[in-house]
């Protein structure tokens, strides 16, 4: 009759102890490295490769940041550009009145005015005549985040463009 000990866990234990820490015999050698050679390396691979892999990763989430930003502006400095330039006048102060508008609106968000282009466009001869549908259409470039020499090398994120149209009402 097998009898098995009441505590199973210290039974098991106690046989791991035996087989795990039992010595080697003569002439045998381990095929383990011994543990004191690498002592502290995983501090060192840790911050190695988390450098490695979280520069990239935090860079990137920066640039989509700034070309989320630059979206942003692009449709708000477009939808204001449009809304001042038919409450204008006439055509020459509604065109000026929108560039100077889209470029506030984008130096709002931080953009400066030279990545910007402001392009008004009218469906008739007469922008202002009522029922007139008038465009404004922004672009601007967006350059890459944290590159001192990026702009002698063009190198840019994203080039936006953002339209809309307003129409001229009958009563203004």
């Amino acid at each position: 009759m097998l009898r098995l000990p009441v505590d199973f866990g210290s039974a098991a234990t106690s046989r791991f102890r035996e087989v795990v820490w039992r010595p080697l015999a003569e002439g045998q050698e381990s095929s383990v490295p011994p543990c004191a050679s690498e002592r502290g390396s995983a501090v060192v691979e840790f911050i190695l490769l988390s450098l490695l892999l979280m520069v990239p990763v935090v860079y990137f989430i920066v640039t989509i940041g700034q070309i989320q930003g630059g979206s942003f502006a692009v449709v708000g400095a477009a939808d204001q550009a449009a809304k001042v330039y038919v409450m204008q006048e006439d055509a020459s102060q509604g065109r000026a009145a929108a560039e100077r508008t889209a470029l506030l609106t984008l130096a709002d968000y931080g953009h400066p005015a030279e990545r910007a282009f402001v392009d008004v466009v009218c469906d008739r001869g007469d922008c202002l005549a009522a029922g007139a549908a008038v465009t404004v259409t922004v672009k601007l470039t967006v350059p890459l985040p944290m590159l001192p020499f990026g702009d002698t090398l063009n190198l840019d994120a994203a080039n936006l463009s953002a339209s809309a149209t307003q129409i001229v009402g009958r009563f203004r």
